[in-house]
């Protein structure tokens, strides 16, 4: 059994990637400080695969730290990398908070990599590394335009940060995974979306407002260039991109990389506006949202979809599940945990 350390492992997306890690066979560790994310993931994981995987409670950025927890978990063979701050608004006003969480993280586990012995890593890079790009959709090939925010800036230094480690080293192996826009929930809503304070992403500030927990919802601009005025994204289901991770890694594992340093598109190939999000939530639930349209969020940027075509022909892997599909497990989550009391 292949041993998987997943950073950030009980966060959205960290935690859907764990649960398909152990559906697949294989042994997972998690590193999660618990700044965005809680504990109730864990137990969430648990009911959905019956397997409680080891979890540390530790910040990446402490180096000393990390290195005793790698000496304590010995013989892992990859690192799952998703630990990062991720919110566009509090880079441009953190930007400090932002370079310093998500950089020493990366560079912490590229120094430490090659004293345990651990070949092979997957980092979660995202679309904000192509910048507002000249043409749409984005290819791999798409040339790296200026960073809109400092969270997209990270992204696009840890990508160079890896990429040059890797030509300077023999033995690390790494695939950048670009993640378009994860939304969603697993279908047994054991686990889901769960931002800590008032949310940053789109969906879950919907589900809320839905539910009664904010008043409003505001939907950020509607002068930009694109048909109905508002941000065009790519939205993916997270259990789809979570899928993804599991190839990637046995892509590793199994060495049928074709290069040191790989870089995958992971979306749906097609742009959805916010506002077009905000109508398929209410005719796929029925639930009438109270929105405003307010300025411009500074970072964002206006329109990205993903061509998807080399990470479908290469990894095997295309994402399945419909924009009904998706937003409905989002609701589902959302009432689930409303339900439940929540996790604690």
């Amino acid at each position: 059994m292949k041993k998987v350390l997943v950073t950030g492992g009980t966060g959205f997306i960290g935690s859907h990637t764990v649960t398909e890690l152990v559906d697949a066979g294989y042994e997972v560790v998690i590193a999660d400080n618990l700044s965005n994310s809680r504990t109730g993931a864990l137990d969430g994981i648990q009911k959905i695969t019956g397997v409680q995987p080891a979890f540390e409670k530790i910040d990446l950025c402490d180096k000393v730290a990390f290195a005793d927890m790698l000496r304590r978990h010995c013989g892992i063979d990859a690192i799952i990398h998703f630990a990062a701050h991720k919110a566009v608004g509090e880079s441009v006003r953190q930007p400090l908070k932002y370079y310093r969480n998500n950089l020493d993280s990366l560079i912490n586990i590229l120094e430490l990599m090659p004293e345990h012995a651990i070949e092979h890593l997957i980092f979660s890079s995202s679309c904000t590394v192509y910048g507002q790009p000249e043409k749409l959709p984005v290819t791999e090939q798409s040339p790296i335009q200026p960073a809109t925010s400092p969270y997209g800036n990270t992204k696009q230094v840890s990508e160079a940060i890896i990429r040059d480690t890797v030509a300077a080293s023999t033995n690390i192996q790494s695939i950048a995974l670009r993640y378009f826009n994860p939304i969603g929930a697993h279908a047994s809503a054991l686990i889901g979306e769960l931002p800590t304070g008032v949310p940053n992403n789109l969906v879950p500030f919907i589900t809320q407002t839905a539910i009664g927990i904010r008043e409003q919802l505001s939907v950020f601009g509607n002068d930009y260039n694109t048909p109905d005025g508002s941000c065009i994204r790519d939205y993916i289901h997270v259990v789809d991109l979570a899928k993804a991770h599991v190839v990637a890694v046995g892509r590793l594992l199994d060495r049928k990389n074709k290069a040191a340093f790989e870089v995958f598109n992971l979306g749906t190939g097609h742009g959805v506006s916010v506002l077009e999000l905000v109508h398929a939530f209410e005719k796929t639930t029925g639930v009438k949202l109270n929105y405003k349209i307010v300025a411009r969020r500074p970072g964002d940027t206006e329109q990205v979809w993903a061509d998807t075509a080399y990470a479908n022909k290469e990894l095997g892997w295309k994402a399945q599940s419909t924009l009904e599909e998706t937003l409905l497990s989002a609701w589902k989550w959302e009432k689930y945990y409303k339900e439940s009391g929540g996790w604690e």
